[in-house]
């Protein structure tokens, strides 16, 4: 929960998640929690007080994948940053086979979640709810999320670790460098490249897969010297023959 406004509500959201068998709770500059919380949490009271006070980027960093719930989408492949989305249901099918740790950010009560932390997470969550009144109270979204998603099967896909992701996404935010993409264009195109990947559930040899190939073709770009291009190292190289493609 990023910066939730009201503690009761927390309590709500640790009642919620406990009903279908979650206890994991993350609270990133929470408002006070006191006497309010523990009350609306009645039975949950021990999700409440093990819950974890966490700053967004230490989610990010011990995350596999990162989901962010939003009601404010966006409808066109133009403006990437709230799409392409998916309905709780949709989202389980996605990690029911996934061996990892997925976290998922619930925003504030009064705007969510900003454009900024949205276009950081792998995938994008909505509630489909009525027109007639489309605002959903933050412990009840964690309600449909939590039912959705209990009962998961056990894992069989191994994720890609949160490094290996950094890494490759590092690699081909230098990869645009080499073929002089527009810096204009930059931000989109690496949220657009993170939409992707996040939702491939790539593993640790998959990752290698696309460095392989982007190695290979930086080689092809500054071969000049005899050797490759520049790799994230620093050193110059040929590609690496046991790069299996």
């Amino acid at each position: 929960m990023v910066e939730p406004l009201y503690e009761g509500n927390v309590g709500f959201a640790a009642r919620v998640m406990k009903n279908f068998g979650f206890t994991d709770l993350i609270l990133v500059n929470p408002c006070f929690i006191g006497n309010e919380a523990k009350i609306r949490a009645s039975h949950a009271d021990d999700v409440l007080e093990q819950a974890r006070v966490m700053t967004l980027d230490e989610v990010f960093a011990s995350s596999h994948r990162v989901v962010a719930t939003t009601g404010l989408l966006s409808y066109s492949a133009c403006h990437p940053t709230r799409m392409p989305f998916y309905s709780p249901k949709e989202f389980r099918a996605l990690i029911k086979d996934l061996e990892g740790t997925i976290s998922i950010l619930f925003g504030r009560e009064n705007w969510g979640l900003s454009n900024e932390e949205v276009r950081r997470a792998d995938i994008i969550c909505t509630i489909p709810t009525s027109p007639l009144y489309s605002i959903i109270n933050l412990s009840h979204a964690v309600g449909v999320i939590c039912y959705e998603l209990a009962d998961l099967p056990k894992a069989r896909i191994p994720l890609a670790t949160v490094e290996e992701m950094d890494h490759l996404y590092g690699h081909i935010d230098q990869y645009l460098d080499l073929v002089d993409h527009p810096g204009f264009k930059r931000e989109s195109t690496m949220t657009l490249i993170r939409r992707v990947l996040g939702r491939c559930d790539l593993t640790w040899r998959e990752c290698t897969t696309i460095h392989g190939l982007l190695r290979r073709s930086e080689w092809h770009f500054a071969p000049s010297d005899g050797y490759g291009a520049e790799d994230l190292s620093g050193t110059r190289a040929p590609p690496d023959q046991n790069d299996k493609l």
